[in-house]
């Protein structure tokens, strides 16, 4: 009860707080700020003025019924929900978490990844974003976010869509969804996923707890990939949190000509990764042996063929053909090796043989190399071959 009344009287993430927190216990610290006791080491008499008129006004009691018929509930440290990870946030830990939805936000949280960046993000961010959110989804990661406009809303739908786990942390009470346009969005998550906040039901946003709020987001996570952001980005405080907690920091690259793309560039020049799919990010956080799969170009035919068979074939003229011993001389081998190696290619499909010439097939063609000419006559047009 004292806890659920500080959320009331006390902001969020304020180190001194913390400090008077731990020193005294909730029960104590409440008391005293109701006027009962003297005042808190380091507090001028304005501000113990006025977070005794806050504790004055507090009505936890209140604030908890609230929370139920919002179906919500208020969860402290050492509850058996509480996400064991907020503690690395020392002094700045949130008093408690008032949370809405049906699962355990512990659970949860034990496996879960950050999706944060720019508010007027651009169609790439947005679509890179519910990439992110929709993979990392199908893989059985919890997308957390802020629940706010742009990078944040495409990622929580992303997840959503995916039929997967997505919490948002909001900047205000889990009753009073923020910004009003991702009610419905926000509703849902609530009904599909969690919605939690340090700040009591009906309290509203200030652009420092906006700010503030990242930090739990940065806590709760495994890591914290950031998609588009700007230099002055709110994106890039989490980031920044994530990695004084010691937590893995990735950015989604995008176009050098976009500014929203600037500080996510400068967070990879500096000690952030460079993921560019989900499995890139499972490979960061997740645990021994889980690898983002091997990326590369596809696999022609040709590239299955032993050296010896490629040789050949490239010294095959395209158009009419060549003749035997024009094709070995081309090939640098001798009469005998070049034609067993022409009747393999003739088996495979990738060559024809029309009298004394021999020629590719349409096959050979289609399939992926250069037929830029006769090799030995060293097509102008073709810089790959060297004289």
């Amino acid at each position: 009860m004292a806890r659920a009344g500080l959320t009331r009287v006390l902001e969020p993430g304020d180190p001194r707080s913390g400090q008077w927190l731990r020193r005294l216990g909730p029960v104590a610290l409440f008391q005293r700020l109701r006027g009962e006791g003297p005042s808190l080491p380091g507090a001028t008499a304005g501000r113990m003025a006025g977070l005794r008129s806050r504790a004055r006004d507090a009505r936890p009691e209140l604030d908890l019924a609230a929370a139920r018929r919002a179906g919500a509930r208020f969860v402290c440290p050492g509850d058996s929900e509480w996400p064991a990870q907020l503690d690395d946030l020392g002094d700045a830990r949130p008093l408690g978490l008032w949370v809405r939805g049906t699962p355990s936000l512990r659970f949860w949280a034990l496996r879960s990844v950050a999706l944060v960046g720019a508010r007027a993000c651009t169609d790439y961010g947005a679509h890179a974003a519910g990439l992110f959110g929709a993979g990392l989804a199908e893989q059985g990661w919890v997308v957390v976010s802020g629940g706010a406009y742009g990078i944040d809303g495409a990622a929580h739908r992303a997840a959503l869509g995916a039929g997967g786990a997505t919490v948002a942390v909001l900047a205000c009470g889990v009753d009073s969804p923020y910004p009003r346009g991702h009610t419905q969005l926000i509703a849902r998550i609530a009904e599909q996923g969690l919605v939690v906040s340090e700040l009591p039901p009906g309290d509203h946003p200030t652009p420092s707890r906006f700010v503030r709020r990242n930090r739990v987001i940065a806590a709760l996570t495994r890591g914290t990939v950031v998609v588009e952001a700007a230099h002055r980005s709110g994106a890039l405080s989490t980031a920044r949190a994530a990695l004084r907690l010691g937590r893995a920091v990735m950015g989604v690259p995008g176009p050098v000509t976009s500014s929203l793309s600037a500080g996510v560039h400068e967070l990879l020049r500096g000690e952030g990764h460079l993921v560019a799919d989900a499995g890139d990010v499972v490979e960061l956080v997740g645990g021994i042996g889980e690898l983002a799969p091997a990326k590369s170009g596809p696999v022609l035919p040709r590239d299955l063929l032993p050296e010896r068979l490629i040789r050949v074939l490239e010294a095959v003229p395209a158009g009419a053909g060549g003749t035997l011993e024009l094709i070995a001389r081309a090939a640098a081998g001798s009469i005998d090796e070049t034609v067993g190696n022409l009747y393999e290619l003739l088996a495979l499909g990738y060559v024809e043989r029309g009298g004394e010439n021999w020629k590719l097939t349409r096959q050979a063609l289609s399939g992926g190399f250069p037929t830029c000419g006769d090799p030995v006559a060293k097509v102008p047009s073709c810089p790959d071959h060297a004289p």
